[in-house]
């Protein structure tokens, strides 16, 4: 492991900083792909490509390389966007690169794919990692297409499948859940109570060096989450918490919540967050993998962070 050379895509935005900062700490090398010149962090190098829409040759990028960790693609970003462009950029250039790491002789492709690959269901029993995958959405599809591909070459391949992740710097719903915690006044969320699981991003970047080692059995995709869910009552009190406030949460029955939702327009963000969605990183966990947070305190932790946001 130590002074392994590992080729990141994807290193910008919200999950990125932290896989690369996990990276330099374990002892490996980032060689981050970039579109445009951007900074590195100490202990990272950077190389330039292409446009992920159009073909890329990556042969300079993986020359001295010993694994691939990718992360770069097109975002699930809700209704609208032609699947073709998904299709292209969380497929196509999925794949692509895949054969060149097959070619140059990668040790290991570390691709992450979304829970969405598995299923797109917002409430449910829990989700078996052995079940038939129904995507349920374009974005889903293109992350279950890119698994299928890896499949097909004959490279030690392993497809994370996280939840929905939350930690610094997070966004859309996590991020509102957070503004709603901060309110100094009692919210309407107590009767909110199905489980569904999370994951920090903490969490994600040890599994990603988990899956870049021997122990993490390869060509097969993982459920990644922290290991106990939480729902929404239990969030907004962890964040609370971190406030160092009391819970303050009113039992208003889901029904009505799901009907005001309905009237403003936000069903579909309501039951995001309200609805039961439980994936247990079974698999990872038999493997060896271990999370380093609790849930809970990460949550605190965050919301204390945030304090003035």
């Amino acid at each position: 492991m130590a002074s392994e050379r590992v080729l990141v895509t994807g290193a910008g935005g919200f999950v990125g900083p932290h896989v690369v900062a996990a990276l330099i700490e374990a002892g490996y090398r980032p060689r981050l792909a970039q579109r445009r010149p951007q900074a590195v962090p100490a202990g990272a190098e950077a190389v330039a490509i292409g446009d992920l829409a159009a073909a890329n040759d990556w042969r300079a990028a993986l020359e001295g390389v010993d694994h691939v960790v990718h992360m770069a693609g097109l975002a699930h970003a809700g209704p609208g966007l032609d699947e073709a462009l998904y299709r292209r950029i969380n497929t196509q250039a999925t794949l692509e690169l895949a054969a060149a790491a097959e070619a140059a002789g990668i040790g290991r492709f570390v691709y992450l794919s979304s829970i969405k690959a598995l299923t797109d269901a917002a409430d449910g029993p829990p989700l078996r990692e052995d079940m038939q995958p129904t995507p349920g959405d374009p974005y889903g599809r293109s992350k279950l297409a890119a698994e299928q591909g890896l499949a097909a070459l004959d490279i030690d391949w392993v497809a994370l499948r996280p939840v929905l992740i939350y930690g610094p710097g997070v966004k859309a719903n996590m991020a509102a859940l957070l503004r709603l915690a901060r309110l100094p006044v009692p919210l309407p969320f107590g009767g909110l109570t199905a489980p569904r699981s999370l994951l920090a991003v903490e969490n994600l970047a040890a599994a990603v060096l988990f899956a870049l080692t021997p122990s993490c059995p390869a060509r097969q995709a993982y459920a990644v989450s922290d290991p106990e869910p939480l729902s929404v009552a239990g969030m907004l009190t962890a964040m609370r918490a971190g406030l160092g406030r009391r819970p303050g949460l009113l039992p208003v029955p889901e029904g009505w919540l799901s009907a005001l939702a309905r009237l403003a327009g936000r069903e579909e963000t309501f039951l995001k967050l309200a609805g039961s969605l439980v994936a247990r990183p079974e698999r990872l966990i038999r493997a060896g993998w271990r999370p380093r947070v609790e849930t809970k305190a990460a949550l605190a932790r965050l919301a204390a962070a945030n304090r003035a946001g």
